[in-house]
């Protein structure tokens, strides 16, 4: 029997935009609906093991997001569960914020819950149904059986706008030239590993590592980041195209989070690349493993402890909406009339096809707006996007993908849906100002 539910605002998506998205819905006073596939809420921030969340700051270190995001960072810290924005000993970025991944899970139900978000997992959004240029409901696959849910506005927070693909807006996937993505992560975990030994290899051969904290102040430092270890990963020869070592310390104190393989050249949005990618990827994680275990020091005694539920995804499809954010407007740290977010990650593209990484740096204050017009699609006039799926270029996705980017975009999205529907009117009609006073009052920045 296919059960039917009628509500306000659908949110598509529990990762960190979904989060934030129905959050601020439920909190505007929209009836709001969030639904998710997997059995609890994160995505690739607990799905895949995407750890620490970095950044909210821009380089120099000033905060640029907050609102709901700080909100879980700040409860996160009265669990004990983060130690709140750290600086980065590796250097890459300015400020990092680990996190306990199963209280994240946790809490965030809680603040739903306080929002007055009604929630269904293990649920599965497999087709759009549409009148014209309008959404009119999805229909959801689960353990019930089917459910069709009706509402107002939807917001895409799938991270591979399944949603706007399914209702038939404009998409683009990878580059301009031959759609390629970044690379496919499977990240993992290990306990048991000597930090103090790590820290005083650092100390002793500086030159093996990429940093901008100065040798000397090492010792002063908690360990958070470590990138480099080149000699050893050259020596290995291992077959993952990659250059180098990277791994992030905590939640525990004998912990890291390893973010070494690399799956390239298969499509996330296809179900038979994604099973390829999850056999290379776990394949490499054992690799990966026993190289660090055999070759760094502070790896002797460490074993896996935990490896992510799916392959970490870094770009699929994505909005091709009113405006796609550019690379022009990250690198030069543009301004925009309809700002609805801010953010200060440099760009950090994971080559498609070589070992490297690119990177470019952001201009004037360190931090670029993200327009609401990168929320709206060209067409479907009651659908909005947030997080990974915003409209952007290849290149400006490698910034706003970040998960506080996300979260930043995911409370705009979720805010304008909720006006939106409680006044009657379409996201495109929505007056910016309105909404740009709205997010300034629940404490976003967008000055």
């Amino acid at each position: 029997m296919n059960q039917v539910i009628e509500t306000d605002v659908v949110v598509v998506g529990g990762g960190p935009a979904g989060i934030n998205a129905a959050i601020a819905a439920g909190r505007t006073g929209a009836r709001t609906l969030l639904i998710e596939r997997y059995g609890f809420l994160g995505g690739m921030s607990t799905v895949a093991l995407v750890y620490p969340w970095m950044t909210f700051h821009t380089m120099e270190g000033k905060q640029v997001i907050a609102g709901i995001a700080q909100e879980i960072v700040d409860r996160l810290q009265a669990l004990k569960a983060s130690p709140g924005h750290v600086r980065d000993t590796c250097g890459f970025v300015h400020t990092i914020t680990p996190f306990h991944p199963e209280v994240y899970k946790v809490l965030v139900i809680d603040m739903l819950k306080e929002a007055g978000v009604k929630l269904l997992l293990h649920s599965f959004v497999d087709e759009v149904k549409t009148n014209g240029d309008h959404i009119e409901s999805v229909r959801v696959s689960s353990k019930s059986g089917p459910i069709t849910i009706q509402a107002k506005t939807f917001v895409d927070t799938t991270g591979d706008a399944d949603l706007a693909y399914l209702s038939g807006t404009p998409v683009l996937q990878g580059r301009e030239a031959d759609r390629l993505t970044q690379p496919m992560t499977m990240k993992f975990r290990m306990r048991g590993v000597n930090l103090d030994a790590v820290k005083q290899y650092m100390i002793e051969h500086p030159d093996e590592f990429y940093r901008k904290t100065p040798v000397a102040e090492l010792p002063n430092l908690p360990l958070s980041a470590v990138q480099g270890f080149y000699k050893h990963w050259k020596e290995a020869n291992l077959p993952i195209n990659r250059d180098q070592v990277l791994f992030f310390t905590g939640p525990e104190e004998d912990e890291v989070l390893v973010n070494m393989t690399r799956v390239q050249g298969l499509d996330g949005t296809n179900v038979e690349h994604l099973t390829e990618a999850e056999e290379i990827g776990r394949k490499q994680v054992l690799m990966v493993a026993d190289f660090m275990r055999s070759s760094l020091p502070g790896f002797e005694k460490a074993s896996i402890s935990q490896v992510g539920a799916q392959i970490g995804i870094r770009e699929t499809r994505r909005l091709d909406g009113q405006y796609s954010l550019q690379i022009e407007d990250v690198t030069e740290g543009r301004r925009a009339a309809d700002v609805i977010a801010r953010s200060g990650y440099p760009i950090d593209i994971h080559d498609p096809k070589s070992k490297g990484v690119t990177a470019a740096w952001i201009a004037g204050d360190g931090a670029y707006d993200i327009p609401y017009r990168t929320l709206l699609p060209k067409r479907i006039d009651n659908l909005l996007a947030g997080g990974r799926c915003i409209s952007t270029s290849h290149e400006a996705l490698a910034t706003t993908r970040l998960s506080p980017s996300c979260m930043a975009t995911g409370q705009a999205a979720g805010t304008a849906a909720a006006m939106s529907a409680v006044s009657g009117i379409s996201p495109q009609e929505l007056d910016t100002a309105a909404l740009q006073q709205r997010l300034a009052n629940d404490g976003a920045i967008l000055k």
